[in-house]
């Protein structure tokens, strides 16, 4: 074992799970003020609920042994042997510290599929929804791709830190969910603004720290790969931001913070899966791709008629699908051992292809039935009333802004 890659894991594990309360301001910005509470709660209880099933079966699923490329077993359920030492992985850090690790991606990850549906699913369908979701969808495409699986070990398609597993998954389980939910009330007929732009920016400033531990925490070491993740993480970023604004300058006159705040995300989201394969230049590309694709991507909602309330589709799904896809172009064996295909690999963009179509039909088939299932079980969403009045007071019973006695 190595200590400083031990302290570098355990805090990029810390700032992981960073992102999901940041995540929660940047939702939570977005709803309007009846609703603020709900979407701060469907963020946290992830980290409850995830904690339960990653525990119990989900690590074990994803990350012990192997059952015909398709699932792991369940040697590993409760964690059982996952001890002080580094017995189980080919690892430089702990079997815990790595279990951890993996534990703050799989929190996350349902997380954000929360603002596809915010201001009308219920919450006991949600909390259901994501408990389910996290031990048939997450751990067997974690198990496919990182955990010696069939899209990793067969296919041979790469993701680094996350594209195919965290936003493409979570991006195509949220467009069948919000298929199955319906749209909101006034959806199209009404104009729904955010309430609190200010918390929406601050939660992209907490993402956007917390991603240099999502991505370059990836390396599972403190290296040169490490820092070559967080430049390129860096650089899309800044880009794709710059990029968004940019468009909507050109597109609407004014640029907005809500839109700077959104391409830096995009721009996180398609450098996810390719930073520590590309280099510098290669992830300006990738990140202003992300920045002027996702920003267009915004029209699919209203071309296609679905309501995803805060572009869960247009930011993670698109630009998982940008970044998997031009890591398949950008990819250098100097960098990560992967050619693609400007450095002489044509096969490699073929496998990242292949890897998203297998990613979203796995996903959305299995998003869909299980939402259905709820739907006809105990109902997906709110009664008319409560939606109107906001879920804050007819879930919780609470309010995020009290002005006056």
């Amino acid at each position: 074992m190595d200590t400083g890659d031990t302290a570098w894991i355990l805090t990029s594990a810390a700032l992981v799970l960073f992102m999901t309360p940041g995540l929660a301001l940047f939702y939570g910005g977005m709803v309007r003020s009846k609703n603020v509470l709900a979407m701060l709660m469907k963020n946290y209880v992830a980290i409850g609920v995830v904690t339960i099933t990653w525990v119990t079966v989900g690590f074990s699923l994803a990350f012990s042994g192997d059952v015909g490329g398709v699932i792991g077993d369940l040697n590993l359920w409760g964690l059982r042997d996952i001890g002080l030492e580094n017995t189980l992985f080919e690892h430089t850090v702990p079997d815990s510290a790595f279990a951890m690790f993996q534990f703050m991606f799989a929190i996350i990850t349902p997380a954000l599929i929360a603002g596809a549906v915010a201001e009308r699913i219920k919450f006991s369908a949600w909390a259901i929804f994501i408990a389910v979701w996290s031990i048939l969808v997450y751990a067997p495409l974690a198990h496919w791709v990182w955990g010696g699986g069939f899209i990793g070990a067969d296919l041979q398609a790469i993701d680094f830190a996350g594209g195919l597993v965290v936003h493409i998954n979570a991006g195509i389980a949220a467009l069948a969910l919000v298929i199955a939910l319906g749209p909101r009330i006034g959806f199209r007929r009404e104009v729904i603004r955010p309430h609190s732009l200010p918390l929406t920016v601050l939660g992209a400033g907490m993402l956007w720290f917390g991603w240099f531990g999502f991505n370059a925490g990836s390396a599972l070491g403190a290296s040169g790969a490490a820092a070559n993740a967080f430049l390129t993480t860096q650089i899309a970023a800044a880009v794709a931001a710059t990029c968004w604004v940019i468009a909507e300058a050109v597109t609407h006159g004014k640029p907005t913070t809500l839109g700077f705040a959104s391409g830096a995300v995009a721009g996180l989201v398609a450098i996810t899966p390719a930073s520590g394969f590309v280099g510098p230049l290669s992830a300006v590309v990738i990140g202003a791709a992300a920045g002027f694709l996702c920003f267009w991507a915004l029209r699919l909602k209203f071309r296609f008629n679905f309501d995803d309330s805060l572009d869960v589709v247009a930011v993670h799904l698109v630009g998982g699908i940008i970044g998997a896809v031009l890591l398949g172009l950008f990819a250098e064996e100097r960098i990560g051992g992967v050619n693609g295909l400007f450095f002489g690999a044509p096969e490699q963009l073929l496998r990242q292809i292949a890897s998203v179509v297998i990613t979203m039909v796995f996903s959305f088939v299995v998003s869909y039935v299980i939402a259905l299932i709820l739907k006809a079980t105990i109902g997906l969403r709110v009664s008319e009333q409560e939606e109107r009045s906001g879920l804050d007071l007819s879930l919780h019973e609470e309010q995020g802004w009290v002005l006056a006695d």
